[in-house]
């Protein structure tokens, strides 16, 4: 009989809540006094076990219904919890789902405006253009700021827990953070103090992620859409680029060599042959780099002895430099330097760092090249006495038409020397790179990959004289 009364105090706590749990177990207890315990049909108790027997039965109703109540409270916590956390995952799946990264954003700021009954909710990606000048700062110092009815901004160092005096705040700035970067602000506000409990300000910080997910999507979104305009746009130029080198060549060819008829008439005949030169070459560097951008630049990679392209760099230059003394030192160490390049395009790119250092060496000062091996691969350093290259530059001087802010335009380069230089070094297997001079001027470092001789064996049976 304890124990059926027992099961209806359970039975009432289940249902109702532990008031109604705690007055069964008090009821049962004067019930089963009672009933059970003589002398029967009254509340008086002879026996002092008796007593040890209502207090037991009192204790065990009392504890078992308080369990069952925080048992109750721990399901409703959990149901709730798993509410919310299969709401996340619809979030979630819902911003994936969507085929714009603006959309997700919009599907966020719907969540959590109706879900905390707010009346503003903007995400603002990274520093919006004409966005309010607090967005900005927190982008810039990635703290969340408050901005009260009275127009004061008090500002918080993290949005993870509730900061205090919330509810004098009618507006919130909270970062956006990613992998320690802000990438945006997420804005909430109401027409009145924001009024939020701690569960529901638990929720605001976890939504605040997937917003942080949802701009860093907009981001790269963005990002590589302009990566696309980009690589559409080099496409073009490049197609337009060698098209037009291709049409030029015809012309400047006969422009050349009417020139060269009409110089026996008139002397201006050769300038005009000079500068049909000049465009020529211009013509040649832009096909040039056309092709090996495309990839279609032959390449003829074989054994070749340093001593004959340094010999050949000497005589090629000699004209350039004219008075220049050009310092050729290589340390062979008492064996012969070989590497596996194209002597030709190796030339070039050599010729071409000896003619920048000319041009912008002042008068007098030697040009150095060295050669020297470092483990597999051959160094051709070029240095001279120039002005330098700064430091924000020294990666731009490899692109394309890049020329030095002050630089006179008739400098006699075009622009693409270097560029061109740079692409047939990574075309063999090597790189060329740029560092500064000590005491003043420019270090071009040409690296291409170094070989050994093969080694001669004769038969055991050749005999020698």
């Amino acid at each position: 009989m304890a124990l059926l009364y027992l099961l209806v105090v359970l039975a009432g706590t289940l249902q109702g809540d532990r008031r109604l749990g705690l007055a069964l177990a008090g009821v049962a207890f004067l019930l089963f006094n009672f009933f059970f315990l003589p002398p029967y049909g009254t509340f008086a108790i002879t026996n002092p076990l008796d007593w040890l027997v209502l207090l037991t039965f009192l204790v065990v109703s009392t504890v078992a219904a308080q369990m069952l109540h925080r048992l109750r409270l721990q399901a409703v916590v959990a149901e709730r919890r798993a509410a919310e956390v299969d709401r996340f995952a619809t979030l979630g799946a819902e911003a994936l789902n969507v085929a714009r990264a603006d959309e997700a954003l919009a599907a966020i700021e719907t969540v959590i405006r109706s879900t905390l009954d707010l009346s503003v909710c903007r995400i603002h990606v990274g520093s919006d253009s004409g966005a309010d000048p607090l967005v900005t700062w927190v982008v810039e110092h990635g703290k969340a700021a408050m901005r009260h009815a009275d127009g004061t901004i008090r500002l918080t160092e993290s949005a993870r827990s509730a900061p205090s005096r919330l509810e004098e705040a009618q507006g919130m700035f909270l970062p956006l953070r990613v992998r320690e970067r802000t990438v945006g602000v997420l804005e909430i506000g109401q027409d009145r103090p924001i009024d939020l409990t701690p569960a529901q300000w638990s929720f605001l910080t976890a939504l605040i992620y997937y917003a942080a997910l949802g701009v860093e999507r907009t981001l790269l979104t963005a990002e590589a859409d302009r990566a696309e305009v980009l690589r559409e746009a080099d496409r073009v130029k490049d197609a337009l680029i060698a098209s037009v080198s291709h049409d030029l060549r015809t012309p400047l060819t006969t422009i050349k060599a009417l020139a060269h008829d009409l110089s026996r008439l008139d002397d201006r005949a050769i300038t005009i042959e000079e500068e049909a030169d000049r465009l020529n070459r211009l013509v040649a560097d832009l096909l040039d780099l056309s092709r090996i951008q495309g990839g279609a630049l032959p390449l003829s990679i074989a054994l070749n002895v340093v001593d004959d392209l340094a010999g050949a760099l000497v005589q090629r230059v000699s004209g350039i430099t004219g008075e220049r003394t050009l310092n050729v030192s290589l340390e062979q160490g008492g064996t012969l330097l070989v590497g596996r390049f194209d002597f030709v395009h190796a030339l070039r790119i050599l010729v071409n760092l000896v003619e920048n250092a000319h041009k912008y060496s002042p008068p007098g000062e030697p040009i150095d090249l060295a050669v020297r091996r470092a483990g597999s691969n051959l160094l051709f350093t070029v240095s001279d006495r120039g002005p330098g290259v700064p430091e924000a530059e020294r990666d731009r001087i490899f692109q394309p038409f890049y020329r030095r802010a002050g630089v006179a335009p008739d400098v006699g380069g075009t622009g693409l020397g270097l560029a061109i230089a740079r692409r047939l070094a990574e075309a063999q297997a090597g790189m060329l790179t740029h560092a500064p001079r000590p005491g003043g001027g420019s270090v071009f470092t040409l690296t291409l990959p170094a070989a050994d001789l093969p080694t001669a064996e004769f038969p055991a049976d050749i005999s020698r004289s």
